[in-house]
């Protein structure tokens, strides 16, 4: 889960068994260690949740705070987020989602050596322990739990950051009930379920719960060819018996789960059949392959075999996405927002080294009554030959000392394909698409790869380095890097203030909320284990909070258009439009 170290952040979501997803969902089950529950929706429950959530995780973001001291070790933009979205979708216990979101941010101060003091007490999070409990703020949990006395505690062992929290006395065990209980009295686990002390019936079989181990008669009555596996008797590896399994890395330590398994040299496939290696299934974007069948997926082609995906590269090109208030997407596949009112450099080869063969800049037109975006002006620039500029729904084009196409081949091409406007041109390896409104797409060819700069970022796969300011260096601030791109005619002054239109349109935060859960609902279902729709939605709540109910505005439509876009990128095909939407 915490990526291969590579230095390339495009393949994070390599899954265990070699293929890369798109969604952090199917990436994160491909490394779990057997069944997990189903996720929770990221959607607020109410609009008191809401009001509760914004309120109570400012702390995080207060420069006059508790946490204020640890700002600079640890960013709060992420666990702010995490804040609002575990408060807004607890269900009850308001406060106890909101301390336990305040606490992650505690801990990741307390692993960077930073020790934030008495937050709870200043956040209303103070911990009342039961009676048989105590609380401290260097809590041991090694084999702490009933759960430990049922299979092997992954804790153990393990270096890490001070843990606080109520813990059990010497002798005594934590149950899931977060009570204190004597061994004697701790319930047994297995397979994802818990029975209490005592004698029980499992698949069939007669069973005990003691001490909290679970101890099982013979007959598993197994079907489809698996045998019995009894541990208590004949103790194996069990952790390693199907397809998905051969993927995962293996524990030093054995274990060992009673219950129907392939017979030896079988292993389990997707489907639950009994099958040899060669047979093997592979599992990418919820959807199973065969042995031998391909897939193509971010420039690669993969095979799977032996429930591995052989993968070969293939040239890829970058794609770089602006739209609304300013939402971008660089070639490395990082999100920001800067939205400024002058020309910016979107793109370009020159970068300060050298004349340079092209370039792209932007800038946007205001709507009328407010400082919002309502159209942006693209101007491409094929330095020494042609200025193409793209705005009113039109292209219009300017030669540049007195150059004349010549040449048996057009430099480029302009055509229309849908409600889009294409530019190519194929001898710089470079592609417009344009919306006629506020959304443009910018496609390079791989022979760009780390030699280009610009809004859209250097394209070397590695997002931690996009925000490289004019002139080098990398800074944090997407205000700072938005500025240092200004073109320096026509004069422009710097954006100070970042606009949240659901702040300044604070009647417009619910519609938006509702009309933007199509991204997260039934219409893109199909879509979401392939391309995250979070940063999407987040970009559409800001978008259709600067509504005009008019239908003026079309900020709503061109988020969802840019979801679509890239689902389609990955042969989602979504019928979203409607004659009341879009």
């Amino acid at each position: 889960l915490c990526g291969n170290y590579n230095i390339d952040t495009t393949d994070d979501f390599t899954t265990s068994s070699g293929i890369v997803e798109n969604a952090a969902e199917p990436f994160a089950l491909s490394w779990s260690v057997g069944d997990c529950p189903v996720n929770i929706p990221k959607v607020c429950i109410n609009s008191d949740n809401e009001i509760f959530a914004d309120e109570k995780c400012h702390p995080l973001r207060d420069p006059s705070g508790i946490f204020a001291k640890c700002y600079d070790h640890v960013p709060t933009d992420n666990y702010h987020k995490a804040c609002i979205q575990r408060t807004c979708t607890c269900g009850t216990g308001l406060q106890q989602c909101l301390c336990v979101a305040l606490a992650n941010y505690a801990k990741a101060c307390a692993n960077q050596g930073i020790t934030v003091g008495d937050w709870r007490r200043a956040t209303n999070c103070t911990v009342s322990c039961e009676n048989n409990q105590r609380f401290d703020y260097e809590m041991q949990v090694c084999n702490s739990t009933c759960l430990s006395l049922s299979r092997p505690d992954p804790r153990c062992g393990v270096e890490d950051a001070p843990v606080e929290g109520c813990g059990c006395l010497e002798g005594t065990h934590l149950t899931g009930g977060l009570t204190c209980t004597p061994k004697a009295q701790c319930p047994c686990h297995h397979q994802g379920g818990v029975t209490p002390p005592g004698p029980v019936i499992i698949d069939g079989r007669q069973c005990k719960c003691e001490d909290g181990e679970l101890l099982c008669s013979e007959d598993c009555g197994c079907t489809q060819g698996k045998v019995c596996v009894h541990c208590s008797q004949f103790s194996i590896d069990t952790a390693q018996t199907t397809c998905a399994s051969l993927s995962k890395p293996t524990s030093a330590v054995q274990s060992c789960t009673s219950g129907c398994y392939c017979p030896g040299g079988q292993l389990e496939d997707h489907w639950g059949m009994c099958v040899t290696v060669d047979n093997c299934t592979c599992q990418y974007s919820g959807r199973v392959f065969k042995a031998g069948q391909s897939v193509k997926t971010n420039c690669r082609t993969c095979t799977c075999h032996h429930a591995q995906w052989s993968c070969v590269d293939e040239p890829c090109p970058g794609t770089c996405l602006v739209y609304g208030n300013g939402h971008y997407q660089t070639f490395d596949s990082k999100w920001y927002r800067y939205d400024g009112n002058c020309q910016y450099t979107l793109v370009e080869d020159g970068c300060g080294r050298e004349a340079g063969s092209f370039s792209v800049k932007v800038e946007s037109v205001p709507c009328c009554d407010e400082a919002l975006t309502c159209s942006r002006t693209i101007v491409l620039d094929l330095l020494g030959n042609v200025t193409l500029t793209l705005n009113e729904m039109k292209v219009t084009r300017r030669l540049q000392g007195g150059w004349a196409s010549l040449e048996a081949e057009p430099l480029y091409s302009t055509h229309t394909v849908g409600l889009y406007m294409m530019i190519s041109v194929p001898s710089r390896g470079l592609t417009l698409i344009w919306d006629k409104h506020t959304r443009l797409t910018v496609i390079l060819d791989d022979r760009w790869r780390n030699r280009v700069c610009g809004l859209c970022g250097n394209f070397d796969s590695n997002e931690m380095n996009d925000l490289q300011i004019s002139g080098s260096s990398v800074v944090s601030s997407p205000l700072a890097f938005g500025n240092s791109w200004k073109t320096a005619t026509p004069p422009c002054s710097d954006v100070t203030n970042e606009v949240f239109p659901c702040q300044r349109h604070s009647y417009c935060s619910a519609w938006a909320e509702r009309r933007c859960m199509i991204l997260r609902g039934d219409t893109f279902k199909d879509c979401h284990l392939k391309v995250d729709p979070e940063p999407y939605y987040q970009a559409c709540v800001l978008e259709s909070c600067s509504c005009e109910f008019g239908g003026k505005f079309l900020g709503f439509c061109t988020a969802v258009e840019a979801y679509a876009e890239a689902c389609s990128d990955q042969d989602v095909c979504v019928r979203w439009r409607t004659p009341d939407m879009c």
